[in-house]
């Protein structure tokens, strides 16, 4: 910025000098002066001119990398809030996080070229007014008080268009919030015949936004016809008032061209400088936005210790929700089914393992490895526990690159076998190198949740939770996968929240799980035996 503001600096100055060479040049043809001063005053002349030209080049050049590298590193600091392992205190949906990573981001950084651009046309309005007052004392004190008035009737209303931009930033980004959301739930929409309602809700959204954009530019419109009014009015003023001073003898001709020529060229600076408290309030509304991120407080503060060297699991006491003193324990190296006969109670149990609800939010303690896990450091716990949800997350790439994201795995190949994703890898003559859609939009539904599925065990974690990994396939396809898992992960302590009598079988031991208690404990076949709500509950 301070490079950028010293070479745009140079080059207004270097601009507002060429209407007073063009002056000078002009007293000097009228006073017969000597021929080496008009040489003189030529070269001068063209040296202003290659001022100008490099001056303006470099500047902008520094000024537009700094932009793109400081839009750059806010787009990287709001998206590494977004994806930190805790989550952030903030009512905002992805898509609108997302608006906030790129357009407020863009706009933020735009003040890198605002601040510089502001400095040097200020620049620009001191060396004319200082030029014009010693011509005339009254010409260079209207160049400063039109300057302030301007400025103090366009600063009303910049604020004016900084609150609008950020209610027309807001509204955008639920909007992008929105089709998001129906993107991401098209195929349900779809099945139940939800598309219509759905696509009314967005339309009154987009609609709401369209509004306020055309409200913004109303108000932009309106504030860069004035600016120009106003600045010409003032060019206009200097320009007549210098013609009437030369009338009157005050000021030689040579002062008047250069009068003429410092109005005329003022308008441009002017410009500029009445433009920049609307691209400041702009910036400033968007940096607003970003705070709401980057300032937002962690929905909790984990601690610093690792879990200990056994691998086991220990919900003890826990109320939250729907869950209501919930007490199990899971060996390590066991294989566990949670059979929950209500899919609320499951769902939360899944966010309470993955640590999506803060320790604190809840009573009792849930302990890896014999820690307590509002102690354990969150990298650890991810380390040690992981938890596939039900929601299989799919992304552009490859196969290969949604079951290895981090290109390190060691079981690739028997994480694909046992998820039953061969046919899928089988069908194409790129393998596992086939290129994914984004969300998987070129997977069937099954498709993705065996893919998602294999890349839960690729991970092979210590302690891994599954969340109804096989709703979405077929009864012989659950029967190989519930088999495939339990032999890939023997010895490995494995918790699957099910209702799938295939997985519930393949399991050492069942927890029933009813009204948010623990309610029965057996292996699957004895449960069928002697427990009648098992029975219906999960007998297909």
């Amino acid at each position: 910025m301070t490079s950028g503001t010293l070479l745009m600096g140079s080059y207004q100055a270097a601009e507002t000098a060429v209407p007073i060479l063009l002056g000078v040049i002009v007293e000097f043809a009228l006073r017969g002066g000597q021929l080496s001063s008009l040489g003189l005053a030529l070269l001068a002349l063209g040296l202003v001119m290659a001022t100008v030209s490099y001056s303006w080049r470099f500047g902008m050049r520094i000024l537009q990398k700094a932009n793109t590298t400081e839009a750059h590193r806010w787009r990287v600091a709001v998206a590494d809030h977004g994806l930190q392992p805790v989550a952030r205190d903030v009512d905002l949906k992805s898509g609108e996080v997302l608006a906030i990573a790129t357009e407020d981001a863009d706009q933020t950084a735009d003040i890198i070229e605002v601040v510089p651009l502001l400095i040097s046309s200020l620049v620009s309005v001191v060396i004319t007014g200082v030029v014009l007052a010693v011509i005339s004392v009254p010409l260079g004190v209207l160049v400063f008080v039109g300057t302030a008035a301007i400025l103090s009737v366009l600063s009303v209303m910049s604020r004016r268009i900084g609150a609008n931009t950020q209610v027309q930033q807001a509204k955008v980004a639920r909007a992008g919030a929105k089709v998001s959301d129906l993107i991401a739930g098209l195929r349900p929409l779809h099945g139940f015949g939800g598309s219509y309602a759905a696509f009314q809700a967005y339309r009154r959204v987009s609609t709401e936004a369209k509004k306020q954009s055309i409200v913004v530019a109303r108000v932009n419109g309106v504030y860069a016809g004035l600016a120009l009014a106003l600045n010409s009015l003032l060019a206009a003023a200097v320009t007549l008032w210098a013609g009437l001073l030369t009338f009157r003898g005050e000021i030689t001709v040579g002062q008047l061209v250069m009068a003429v020529g410092l109005a005329q060229f003022l308008i441009e600076p002017l410009k500029m400088f009445s433009e920049m408290p609307k691209y400041v309030m702009i910036a400033r509304a968007s940096a607003e936005r970003m705070a709401l991120i980057l300032a937002a407080p962690p929905l909790m503060t984990p601690g610093v210790e690792e879990p200990g060297p056994s691998s086991g699991l220990e919900v003890s006491g826990v109320s939250c929700g729907t869950l209501r003193d919930l007490t199990f324990s899971v060996r390590p190296g066991e294989f566990v089914a949670v059979a929950a006969y209500q899919p609320q109670a499951a769902a939360e149990l899944t966010s309470l393992l993955s640590v999506a609800v803060p320790p604190s939010a809840y009573s009792g303690v849930v302990r890896v490895g014999k820690q307590e896990i509002a102690s354990l450091s969150i990298e650890s716990v991810r380390a040690c526990l992981l938890v596939n949800p039900s929601h299989h997350e799919v992304f552009a790439g490859t196969l290969r690159d949604n079951v290895d994201p981090s290109g390190s795995s060691a079981l690739v190949d028997e994480a694909v076998a046992a998820a039953m994703l061969t046919d899928v890898v089988a069908l194409h003559s790129d393998g596992l190198d086939y290129a994914v859609r984004d969300r998987g939009a070129n997977l069937s539904g099954g498709q993705r949740q065996r893919l998602s599925l294999a890349r839960a065990l690729a991970a092979d974690p210590d302690i891994l939770v599954l969340h109804d990994p096989t709703t979405a396939v077929d009864a012989v396809t659950e029967q190989l996968i519930a088999r495939n898992v339990a032999a890939l992960r023997r010895g490995r302590t494995t918790i699957v929240i099910t209702s799938s009598p295939a997985l519930l079988d393949v399991a050492d031991r069942v927890i029933v799980l009813s009204d948010g208690a623990v309610t029965g404990e057996g292996t699957h076949r004895e449960l069928l035996g002697r427990d009648s709500s098992y029975q219906l509950a999960v007998a297909r």
